[in-house]
């Protein structure tokens, strides 16, 4: 159907200047209107009838992540790493094109490459089901189009206008130290779909049950949160599930989607300070557009959960229950991005917070605008809302070597610059990785991150940097410092042996109350230290199978608290840390998951 659109088009065009070409006496004006809007209409034409799908491949699938990132860092392809999730056909698409390039690869990464070509070939725009022929197919008798082989965990279905992939998730992650042992165990499956051209289609399921909680709203950890059921059926520990999916269309050269999902922005090793996923998915409208290949542009609007209750919209039900309502909450967001060189990225953005509008507001659906100018004109003279403004820059133009860094503004004035007694509300981020030099399949990276006091709050809890009260910022939230350095050994096919350690400690936490004693542009930076965190970790993990992992984990940590600003040091251990990681610990950790 759209090989006859084209020939139609085509066909029109050429009537149509024809037409032109024999009846001058048509006013140029008119002619020159008509062509203008002739090579509007076939450029979005072209655009729409392209190939074009996507599907999100989640944050948390990290060894894939890793691999393009260290194929980036060869300067074997070029990756806009600040912005996540990547697609599966993008991948798809950076993998063939290391293919193409791979004398530049050693013997294990010209292995792991046909590895997880294989991974994503499903992927790769062609009408057949890729896994058809594999030695062990237990459907090949049965269909020509679907398989369930050994090297892909789960179903597969494919034919010229239809694919359908559907696996398993099941993991288990067992903990041990001197506070006893905590079992985690999740279950689900997922599936992805792709209709036609451009649609594409994804879900992703799970449940999770944990003996004890080690990842509360105000924690510092980079363990993800979830929305808790306490005692479930009198188990100690909680439940909680994560229901993740969403819909997209896409074309050449971008696509947009309606998803409920997680994502990060900003360039990191050890959490990202402009938008991080440890926080439960939230529902959201992306936009993702790469016209040129020095640019790109991508924007978000989401639904954030407040919990913070309306009393106006809480009633009381026949039975006398008390059925009590959120107050509504939105984020809106967008990130510029030029290419002014093939592996030199520099971006900005700015994003915005916002509630009591009667839900989302159609100016902050606008994706190409700053929004902090907008507040001032939906909010004048009254409570403003929380807008951001955020940078990142990406540089790996010297082989084996990557050098980032992003800068995260919550709250700007020109007249706190050089005021020794103030300062301004921000999160600064720097990091270089040096990776294949000058030992081959050896990684040495080092970050280093600082947050003013205040940032990520605000004085309105329903336009706080969270959603479900967990922090979309920086995990270690404001007035904070951290030093990260890890080894990474990567001599054999899929094992990753990584040797890190973290040095990160919280200073004074302060109330953002612009009514209080002091300014909230005057309390002292980092002054005194609340919390504290000394971190050995030695990790291994392995792909035993296509999505499926084997890792063991060692930790040595301390973590303490101070006696500062009239609370004890147990205050604030109890209000930023689990119990069970509290003082000196040794823990060491196995899992086993099939998909993420």
């Amino acid at each position: 159907m759209i090989h006859n659109l084209e020939m139609r088009f085509t066909s029109f065009i050429k009537t149509f200047f024809t037409f032109v070409k024999y009846h001058k006496s048509m006013t140029m004006p008119l002619i020159s209107h008509f062509k203008s809007t002739l090579i509007l209409a076939g450029i979005l034409f072209s655009a729409f009838t392209s190939y074009g799908q996507a599907i999100p491949e989640h944050v948390s699938n990290k060894p894939i992540y890793s691999y393009l990132d260290e194929l980036a860092g060869e300067k074997v392809i070029a990756i806009h790493s600040a912005v996540k999730p990547y697609t599966k056909q993008f991948i798809y698409k950076k993998l063939k094109q290391a293919q193409l390039a791979d004398s530049l690869l050693n013997k294990r990464q010209k292995k792991e490459l046909a590895f997880y070509l294989n991974t994503y070939q499903l992927y790769n725009n062609e009408p057949e089901n890729p896994y058809i022929d594999e030695k062990v197919n237990l459907l090949q008798k049965y269909s020509s189009h679907s398989a369930i082989s050994s090297t892909h965990l789960g179903f597969v279905y494919r034919d010229s206008n239809f694919t359908a992939e559907v696996s398993p998730i099941w993991g288990y992650r067992y903990r041990t130290n001197d506070n006893g042992s905590v079992d985690h165990y999740w279950g689900g499956a997922e599936a992805n779909v792709t209709l036609g051209k451009h649609l594409g289609f994804w879900a992703s399921l799970r449940d999770n049950s944990i003996s004890e909680i080690l990842a509360w709203p105000g924690n510092f950890t980079r363990q993800d949160g979830g929305n808790y059921k306490i005692g479930n059926g009198g188990r100690p520990g909680g439940d909680y599930s994560e229901m993740r999916g969403g819909v997209s269309f896409a074309w050449k050269w971008g696509h947009v989607e309606l998803s409920k999902d997680h994502v990060q922005w900003g360039d990191h090793q050890h959490g990202p300070n402009i938008l991080d996923s440890r926080a439960p998915s939230f529902a959201m409208i992306k936009l993702h557009l790469k016209p040129a290949d020095w640019f790109e542009f991508d924007y978000l609007h989401g639904w954030l959960v407040s919990e913070v209750i309306d009393s106006t919209l809480t009633y009381t039900s026949q039975y006398g229950e008390s059925r009590q309502v959120f107050r509504p909450k939105n984020i809106a967001a967008n990130m510029y991005t030029l290419h002014p060189f093939k592996h030199t990225s520099f971006s900005v953005g700015n994003a915005i917070i916002y509630s009591d509008l009667g839900g989302a507001h159609p100016a902050y659906m606008i994706p190409f605008l700053f929004y902090k100018s907008i507040d001032h004109t939906l909010n004048h003279k009254i409570q403003n809302q929380n807008s951001q403004l955020f940078f990142n820059a990406s540089v790996r133009a010297i082989k084996h070597l990557h050098l980032y860094g992003s800068l995260f503004v919550d709250e700007l004035s020109i007249t706190r610059l050089g005021d020794e007694q103030r300062h301004n509300f921000l999160s600064w981020k720097g990091g270089a990785k040096l990776q294949n030099w000058p030992f081959q399949n050896v990684a040495l990276s080092y970050e280093f991150t600082q947050t003013y006091p205040l940032t990520y709050k605000h004085r309105v809890r329903a336009t706080t940097y969270a959603t479900n009260e967990f922090g979309l910022g920086h995990y270690l939230g404001d007035n904070s410092q951290e030093h990260y350095g890890a080894i990474t050994f990567r001599f054999i096919p899929k094992l990753r042996v990584k040797m890190a350690y973290w040095y990160a400690f919280h200073a004074n936490e302060y109330a953002y109350n612009p009514e209080g004693e002091t300014r909230v542009d005057e309390f002292p930076v980092l002054a005194d230290k609340t919390w504290q965190n000394k971190t050995f970790q030695l990790a291994a993990s392995y792909e035993v199978w296509q999505n499926m992992y084997l890792k063991l984990i060692f930790e040595d940590s301390n973590i303490k608290g101070f006696d500062v600003d009239e609370h004890d040091a147990q205050y604030y251990l109890d209000l930023f840390s689990p119990a069970y990681y509290h003082g000196a610990q040794q823990t060491l950790s196995f899992q086993l998951n099939i998909g993420f």
